[in-house]
């Protein structure tokens, strides 16, 4: 449904919008699809830490990253809630990247009896350079694309990855009635 459409729409009845939304979705579903089997089975994640010389598992990463990209100190809970996992497999891999020295623990300044997270120089680095592998191969893969589309695509990411994110914990926190 376009902006420069609206007699059309209110014309055809909720029914048939909500069915032609429907088909929009259907017809981006196997592009999303696609883009988290690029993602995901197509081993970025594992080509961009061999690529950088960043020797952890996929999951130290995506703590190593968290905590990178927060730009500050974060609670285990916390990293635990922007990745949307549970509080136990963030410990365990908090642990090992501490073993490896690329994070210390240190006291929360706000609750000395808590502890905080944060990446060591080595740890920061690790991620820098990671960070610095996939920002290459994705600025790559978007040299043809105009300014306007590539600032679109940031835009209506960002909005579709926060409206869906925002929909499944209502989800969660309101679960439909089993039939």
């Amino acid at each position: 449904m376009s902006p420069q459409q609206p007699e059309e729409t209110s014309a055809r009845g909720p029914a048939r919008d909500q069915e032609l939304r429907e088909q929009e979705v259907l017809a981006v579903l196997p592009r999303l699809t696609q883009l988290g089997n690029v993602l995901n089975r197509g081993r970025l994640t594992e080509r961009a830490m061999e690529a950088s010389a960043v020797h952890v598992d996929r999951p130290a990463m995506s703590v190593l990253l968290m905590l990178h990209m927060s730009d500050q100190p974060l609670r285990v809970g916390e990293i635990a809630a922007r990745m949307q996992v549970v509080g136990p497999h963030v410990t365990r891999q908090v642990n090992e990247l501490q073993r490896r020295g690329l994070i210390v623990r240190v006291a929360d300044p706000e609750d000395r009896r808590a502890r905080l997270v944060e990446a060591t120089a080595e740890g920061a680095a690790a991620a820098e350079r990671y960070m610095r592998t996939l920002v290459g191969w994705f600025a790559d893969a978007l040299t043809g694309w105009s300014d306007q589309d590539r600032q679109d695509l940031g835009r209506l990411l960002g909005r579709f990855t926060d409206d869906l994110t925002a929909h499944l914990a209502a989800l969660d926190d309101h679960p439909a009635p089993e039939e």
